[in-house]
């Protein structure tokens, strides 16, 4: 039965990214509709780079690699895609006052296409773990999960700052390289980089751990119902 509701869950929040994307587009095209301007049309690419850490997490899941090395590379390939996740949040800054449209509106637009990107992230960052529970204690799990949020914190800064993204591993990466060896060899003349890296870790630190908090609760009071109805 637990099984089942499972399912059901998975599938309950796969159908609710899929609708919210739908939103988050149907946003976009009216925005366009009223005001002539492609403006935030670049946020539905951000959303297909966002969900690529679901995708690739739930093909995990499905077909479940048993191989451990085989996993290790798996997640190094979740890893580099995980900070698109995220990365929505920081189109805030693309937020000013337009002539043709009110500001408020655009506030709705990019705050809908962040939360589902940073949803679509964490939903996979459970299944990373799930994945991980295999062979790892979950004091140790917890740690790799604090370590991949401030990575992806990093890899945030990268992206928005530096403009590096996921395919420069392979396009480029010796210039990727020496921007990053470049910031852990001299820090002190980075600040900006690892003050953006570790208040936005800390912050989606919180902002994971409350969600799967949230979670728990949930699955705490399902299986006191499921023990409460099998007594009758």
């Amino acid at each position: 039965m637990m099984k089942k509701l499972k399912e059901n869950q998975r599938f309950e929040v796969t159908l609710l990214l899929i609708l919210m994307a739908s939103f988050c587009f149907s946003l976009s095209i009216f925005r366009y509709y009223i005001s002539e301007t492609k403006v935030f049309f670049f946020l539905n690419w951000n959303l297909f780079l966002a969900w690529i850490p679901f995708i690739i997490s739930s093909f995990l899941l499905i077909f479940k690699i048993k191989s451990k090395i085989s996993l290790i590379v798996a997640v190094a390939v979740w890893i580099v895609f995980f900070p698109n996740s995220p990365y929505i949040l920081t189109d805030l800054f693309h937020l000013k006052t337009r002539n043709s449209i009110p500001i408020w509106y655009d506030l709705v637009v990019i705050l809908s296409y962040a939360w589902t990107g940073l949803f679509c992230g964490f939903v996979s960052l459970l299944d990373i773990e799930k994945l991980l529970s295999v062979y790892f204690k979950r004091s140790t799990i917890n740690f790799i999960t604090v370590s991949f949020l401030f990575l992806t914190s990093f890899g945030v800064y990268l992206g928005r700052f530096l403009r590096w993204n996921s395919w420069d591993v392979l396009s480029n990466p010796f210039g990727l390289f020496n921007d990053i060896v470049v910031r852990i060899i001299y820090p002190m003349e980075y600040t900006k980089t690892w003050g953006v890296t570790i208040l936005m870790g800390v912050m989606l630190n919180f902002m994971y751990f409350m969600m799967k908090s949230m979670k728990n609760i949930n699955k705490t009071e399902i299986s006191h119902e499921i023990r409460n109805s099998a007594h009758f």
